[in-house]
């Protein structure tokens, strides 16, 4: 085990958001835990860095460390802006989802493209509020040079266990019950692929933070449209059991793609340079500009709405 410390003053440019089934990584030796303190609080869980390649990568479990944060009770600003402010421009996020369509299996992997929101506006979901107006761009909600990636790496294990669809929609739901027959029947309807509760607000906050950001859905279960039977806890877990090797080994090769120097602008998220900065800047005047608000966005990008 390597000696760890609590400070990292290296920018590190990936991240790695694990959630229900990817609590590590293999050959994940953390170098350090930072754990910064950002205005809208702590992150759920301290951030792990560790060096994949001699490249920093950060790694955060979304619902906290022992898995004790319910899905509207995430603290995804902070986590966001605790990443944003170690340097992190690209995140990979992995999550357990229901499918709703009979060709996505458990254990298969979906590289969503589209998501579709029901949650009910319980979750913090944005900076930009209580005196600076921002709106950002969310027509794509997932990034596509990190989609290309993943699907590459993914389809390279294609016959070694992993089965995979290269694009879906996600339905984003509040929870943390599971769906009822006629939700998950009428999600169906609308074209949905797969159900979870964690790909929002998390997707629309690295946005504006300038992230780019692609999850990695593992699907666990038929959510419970398909015959009689329900969807439980002891089926998620006995599936994502099933499937962490498969997960791990991905996420492996996906980091041994974005540590290459030919990646650094896609790394570097260079194609979302100054989007916030548009949203926001000539939104609300500066004279009507709240303090808070200005205080709180400059963390996320420091000096940003100076004239």
């Amino acid at each position: 085990m390597a000696e760890q410390t609590t400070t990292f003053t290296e920018p590190v440019h990936i991240a790695v958001i694990g959630g229900t089934g990817l609590s590590r990584i293999p050959g994940f030796e953390p170098v350090a835990t930072v754990n910064p303190e950002t205005p809208w609080g702590f992150p759920s869980s301290p951030i792990l860095i560790a060096r994949h390649n001699g490249v920093p990568v950060a790694f955060l479990a979304r619902h906290g460390a022992a898995h004790q944060f319910a899905p509207h009770e995430v603290p995804s600003r902070a986590n966001i802006a605790a990443l944003r402010f170690i340097g992190v421009r690209s995140i990979i996020a992995f999550s357990a989802v229901g499918s709703l369509q009979e060709e996505v299996k458990p254990m298969d992997f979906v590289i969503p493209d589209q998501i579709i929101d029901r949650t009910k506006g319980v979750r913090p979901f944005t900076f930009f509020e209580k005196g600076l107006v921002g709106h950002v761009g969310f027509a794509d909600p997932f990034d596509k040079g990190l989609a290309d990636v993943v699907k590459l790496c993914a389809s390279s294990m294609v016959g070694e266990g992993v089965v995979l669809h290269e694009k879906g929609t996600i339905i984003a739901m509040e929870g943390p019950q599971f769906s009822t027959r006629a939700e998950s029947n009428m999600y169906r309807s609308w074209g949905g692929t797969v159900i979870n509760m964690s790909a929002l607000p998390e997707a629309k906050l690295a946005r504006e933070a300038e992230i780019a950001y692609q999850m990695i859905c593992m699907a666990t279960d038929y959510d419970c449209w398909r015959g009689t039977d329900d969807v439980d806890v002891a089926m998620v877990m006995a599936a994502m059991e099933h499937n962490g090797k498969n997960a791990r080994h991905v996420v492996g090769a996906v980091l041994d793609q974005l540590t290459k120097k030919d990646n650094t602008d896609l790394v570097l998220a260079k194609h979302l340079e100054g989007a916030s900065v548009g949203a926001v800047k000539f939104m609300t005047k500066p004279e009507a500009r709240s303090p808070e608000a200005v205080k709180n966005v400059e963390y996320l990008f420091p000096g940003f709405l100076k004239e």
